[in-house]
């Protein structure tokens, strides 16, 4: 296991709980979006009452919960343990026996080729280090006609405002390892053999005090993340809607992706 994968499973064990009840993750325009393509993936599939879905970084499983009801098997997967077993207690007292869970990183997926009618994550991407390797791992074990629903904070285009938002972001979480503006997500899922067919984004604003507490952000941390955005220049403060206590404005986006015809799943 990489340094980097320990600080994963340090930062998301202990915090797992807080994950299921936090509005950011357990709700959102996004979070309903999901839910009407995973039902549209599931009907489209021949095998509709047996379709299989995988979600990727699973996290407390609020993807999972909303996709369950359209199909006949739901595979929660994270690397860490804590969050399974917060997605196992909830599904079972949610009646979603269909979720079952399995604990490995999305760029090792410990499953057959072409498994999948559905592979979906969400707000979970901006922690891998390995992201082009996992979407691989994605295409692979997808079917083919299956499809592929990323979401994700996005970074920003703007060099400046992205370095800011970067910066923000592992001051506050040192898990972070980055949010991709929308043309690297397009150029990423080219690569893996993905067709983005569709893209939507949303704003979503981060209250301060939560934010920070949701991770347990060290005091010397949060102080130099609020001299960050109070010295930002005016670009950054607007681009990213910092607000008087530090509350910020960034973008949720949504990929919905198909394997490309011509390419070749390796």
């Amino acid at each position: 296991m990489s340094t980097h994968e320990q600080t994963v499973l340090a930062q998301f064990d202990a915090q797992a709980r807080a994950y299921l009840t936090s509005a950011v993750h357990a709700q959102g325009p996004d979070l309903v979006r999901a839910q009407e393509l995973a039902r549209h993936a599931a009907g489209q599939t021949a095998a509709a009452p047996a379709a299989a879905a995988l979600d990727v970084g699973c996290g407390a499983g609020h993807l999972s919960f909303a996709i369950a009801p359209d199909f006949a098997r739901v595979v929660a997967l994270d690397p860490a343990p804590g969050m399974l077993a917060v997605v196992r207690d909830a599904a079972a007292a949610r009646h979603l026996p269909q979720i079952e869970t399995v604990e490995a990183a999305g760029d090792r997926l410990p499953f057959a080729d072409e498994s999948f009618d559905l592979v979906c994550s969400r707000k979970s991407a901006h922690h891998w280090r390995r992201i082009e390797a996992a979407l691989r791992e994605m295409r692979r074990v997808l079917k083919p006609g299956g499809h592929l629903l990323m979401i994700d904070t996005e970074g920003e285009e703007d060099p400046l405002a992205d370095t800011h938002l970067q910066t923000i972001e592992l001051l506050r979480d040192r898990s972070h390892v980055r949010s991709h503006a929308p043309r690297q997500w397009q150029a990423m899922l080219a690569a893996a053999g993905f067709t983005v067919t569709a893209h939507e984004t949303w704003p979503l604003r981060l209250e301060f005090a939560s934010w920070v507490e949701r991770m347990r952000t060290p005091p010397d941390a949060v102080a130099m993340i609020r001299r960050l955005q109070t010295e930002a220049p005016a670009e950054v403060r607007q681009a990213l809607g910092y607000e008087e206590d530090g509350s910020f404005t960034i973008r949720t986006g949504l990929y919905w992706a198909s394997p490309a015809q011509e390419f070749p799943c390796i």
